[in-house]
């Protein structure tokens, strides 16, 4: 609802289209009633977007855009920064996430790489994501927008902007909904997986410094005291979850270890693939 209303003033007249994940297709429209509610929701939203008067003035507007641009320039450049120009980076991602594994599950129409080589830069967007979200880094979600805030200087700027700007305040709810779902104490749990230890913590270390600025960043931005404060449906959906996804994480750990470890059970490379399913499931966000 609230993404429909954040499209820019004269895309959406009358209509909109929008592609749903395969993985959320039952979970939205699996019964009449949920379908109804979703379709409604959706349908709403289109009327308001189409005849809602613009919600800011042109000054603002040129503004915003502006400030955005800047930040967008920012986090551009601390995410680069850290998936491209650090040494190790990549060695690191692949040991520390169970992409290896999910390289090799029958879930998609295309692989995850679209060569046979192993850089970044020729993986898929969703393996990527989806990777990330298994080992709770969720990484690709917030990484880069904590130094954007840090750097930003015009903080009351970007609180009129948080308040008033319907496209910030999507963008910064789906953040603030990952930076919820994300857990570095579990991402931790995973470090052992990677061969380089000391780069290991290097890099985690990066990656921790860059949540927590992200995190006060965000809470700065609207105001809040903590997380999913002013959006308690969402805040209790995810606290009910988060008990069932940590055993299954730690779970995970251990039998990834054990698989590249060479051990040949065959129920080690099934608990892998299911895990990683019901991980999926839990967090609902796949990539």
């Amino acid at each position: 609802f609230k993404a429909i209303q954040a499209q820019p003033r004269g895309s959406v007249q009358g209509r909109i289209r929008i592609t749903e994940q395969g993985e959320v297709i039952a979970a939205k429209f699996g019964t009449r009633d949920v379908a109804m509610t979703n379709l409604e929701a959706m349908t709403s939203a289109t009327l308001l977007a189409s005849l809602e008067p613009e919600g800011v003035s042109a000054k603002d507007a040129a503004r915003f855009a502006a400030a955005m641009d800047e930040l967008s320039k920012n986090a551009f450049t601390a995410y680069r920064d850290l998936v491209y120009g650090t040494e190790g980076f990549k060695e690191f991602f692949r040991q520390l996430t169970p992409i290896q594994e999910i390289s090799g599950l029958k879930i998609g129409s295309r692989p995850a790489s679209r060569t046979k080589s192993t850089a970044i830069e020729d993986l898929r967007a969703i393996p990527w994501v989806f990777s990330w979200a298994q080992s709770r880094v969720m990484l690709p979600g917030w990484y880069g927008f904590g130094h954007a805030i840090a750097a930003f200087e015009d903080k009351a700027l970007l609180a009129d902007m948080a308040q008033h700007w319907s496209f910030l305040q999507s963008a910064l709810a789906n953040l603030e909904m990952v930076l919820a779902k994300s857990d570095l104490g579990i991402a931790a749990r995973y470090l052992p997986l990677v061969e380089d230890q000391a780069k290991a913590e290097t890099l985690f270390g990066r990656i921790r410094e860059g949540w927590s600025l992200t995190h006060y960043g965000l809470l700065a931005a609207t105001g809040q005291s903590r997380l999913l404060e002013r959006s308690p449906t969402t805040e209790t959906s995810i606290r009910l979850r988060l008990p069932y996804i940590e055993p299954l994480n730690l779970l995970q750990v251990e039998l990834l270890k054990r698989y590249r470890a060479g051990e040949d059970d065959a129920r080690i490379k099934e608990g892998i693939e299911l895990s990683i399913n019901a991980i999926a499931t839990a967090l609902r966000n796949s990539g």
